[in-house]
């Protein structure tokens, strides 16, 4: 179900990826000099990964999965861009950082990739991009080793509602609770700065609550080890917003008290049986 969207959407990435790498929110030059991508709060969350075994799932063109290889873990991203995947093991082989990266769809993963992590990663932006997230929670609980962390960070559901297009005041727009159908987005621009249209403007994002999140996870066998809810975003989402010195943005004092991320750690029991990630 969905697949058209789904290659509909894999084209889009395969077009934003040569911009996102040329564009200043990526700051693909500042990585070279040893910048991370990474933003306080995943590192303050996830802690130490010194040695550990990461998965990263939707991880782009890599800049998150090697920037957790130069703190110490063990790295393998997964893409379902070839685009994205080739730049990446460029940028890798570049840079002499040691990551591996896989080019799959994450619901396939498990068909061609079976090996078992001790952390598995979802950074920003990613939840969206996924029509079920059933099949998602499954592909996390395969992916762990007994005992294994699981981290996600990614917009709050309800950040989706802001209207971004009202200027001076906070307002809502939309559903939060939605049927299951995806949105259907046409632009020439990605969310950079895009430097030319792209040739694929067509995109599809599902909106998926809170409870539907941390309920897929649960019912995949993990368990759940805390869920924040916070008003530091990752991007300007609105006028109202200015950019912290760490990277995070936030609106100014006294606009805005809605949560603009979530962040959530869950780990698989060391006696689970991982549920079975087949359609």
């Amino acid at each position: 179900m969905y697949e058209d969207e789904m290659d509909t959407n894999r084209r889009w990435w395969d077009g934003a990826t040569p911009v996102h790498y040329r564009s200043r929110s990526y700051d693909v030059d500042g990585f070279r000099r040893g910048a991370s991508s990474l933003l306080p709060l995943e590192l303050k969350e996830l802690g130490d990964v010194g040695g550990k075994r990461l998965l990263h799932l939707q991880c782009h063109f890599g800049l998150d999965t090697m920037s957790w290889a130069r703190r110490g873990a063990i790295v393998t991203g997964v893409d379902f861009s070839p685009e994205a995947i080739a730049t990446a093991r460029r940028l890798s082989e570049e840079l002499s950082i040691p990551a591996r990266f896989i080019e799959s769809n994450v619901y396939d993963l498990p068909e061609m990739h079976d090996e078992r992590y001790d952390i598995v990663y979802t950074g920003y932006g990613a939840l969206c991009w996924l029509p079920d997230l059933a099949r998602w929670a499954k592909v996390v609980s395969r992916s762990l080793r007994p005992g294994g962390t699981f981290y996600v960070v990614d917009s709050h559901p309800f950040s989706d509602l802001i209207d971004e297009n009202v200027a001076d005041r906070i307002e809502l727009k939309g559903r939060y609770i939605t049927d299951g159908r995806p949105e259907k987005w046409v632009s020439p621009d990605t969310y950079t700065d895009s430097d030319r249209p792209l040739e694929e403007q067509t995109t599809y994002a599902w909106r998926h609550t809170l409870s539907e999140i941390v309920g897929s996870l649960l019912s995949a066998g993990l368990r759940l080890d805390f869920l924040h809810e916070s008003e530091m975003g990752y991007f300007n989402m609105h006028p109202l917003m200015e950019k912290r010195d760490d990277g995070h943005w936030v609106f100014r004092e006294g606009t805005c008290g809605l949560p603009l991320t979530f962040s959530l750690m869950a780990h698989l029991p060391d006696h689970c049986q991982t549920v079975s990630s087949s359609r």
